[in-house]
């Protein structure tokens, strides 16, 4: 007990009911998110139910909305700034919210793409440019060139001049690449996608690559509802 009456816990106790290590437990107790912590005489960190459920409370939290979040969020609840909390959770809702709109779109882009149910615009029989690509599809051209150096997109080029010229797969090409980058998907799953396509025709790849993206959102749902759980009962039960 310390010196109120409270049952006293060590760093280890904090640490075995997280699953990590006691440094870890003083990084977060730096970082801000644990209550203030008292000391002994002799200097020893004295800790409480408190902090072990403030501690429980930041892990659930940092899994569904990342650490920046769920520190600020800790943070303004140990600040006696309990709407401000709140509303740093529902902007964490908002951005998911807008990532399943964002992903839905996407889908339903790439598979009229994928299986030609919706043509895009002729592109010449020369092919075209890398300005008039990136113009088609509302990105700067320093982008293409990336793609182009991870492999991604392969234009060919003039004979005399040795300009980049995008013919209709190449655009095709560039299309899903920009589409499903705007879904956060890494370039080697975007490579995965564009492989596939190239050697069956299908979309079957870009259809796989949508659905894993929607199970990381769901697993986000999920914990950012344990986080949300954790965190009313932190801010409405006073016991130390």
């Amino acid at each position: 007990m310390n010196e109120n009456g409270e049952p006293r816990l060590r760093p280890v106790d904090l640490a075995r009911a997280a699953g990590i290590s006691t440094q870890q437990v003083r990084n977060h107790e730096a970082a801000g998110v644990l209550p203030p912590t008292g000391r002994t005489p002799s200097g020893y960190r004295v800790y409480t139910d408190r902090h072990r459920r403030a501690l429980l409370t930041y892990r659930a939290l940092a899994r569904g909305h990342g650490i920046e979040l769920a520190q600020r969020v800790m943070h303004a609840v140990h600040a006696g700034d309990v709407p401000v909390a709140l509303a740093l959770i529902d902007s964490g809702h908002a951005a998911l919210h807008q990532q399943r709109v964002s992903l839905q779109a996407t889908s339903d882009a790439l598979e009229a793409i994928v299986d030609r149910q919706t043509p895009a615009a002729p592109v010449p029989r020369e092919g075209l440019r890398i300005g008039e690509v990136a113009a088609r599809l509302g990105v700067r051209t320093s982008a293409l060139r990336v793609w182009e150096s991870a492999g991604l997109v392969r234009p060919g080029r003039e004979p005399i001049t040795g300009y980049r010229r995008y013919g209709p797969g190449d655009v095709r090409d560039a299309r899903l690449v920009h589409l499903l980058r705007q879904t956060r998907h890494p370039l080697p799953q975007v490579r995965a996608v564009l492989d596939e396509l190239r050697r069956t025709g299908t979309g079957d790849a870009v259809r796989a690559a949508i659905a894993q993206r929607q199970a990381d959102l769901t697993g986000r749902a999920t914990a950012m509802l344990e986080g949300s759980g954790r965190l009313h009962d932190y801010i409405t039960d006073p016991a130390p």
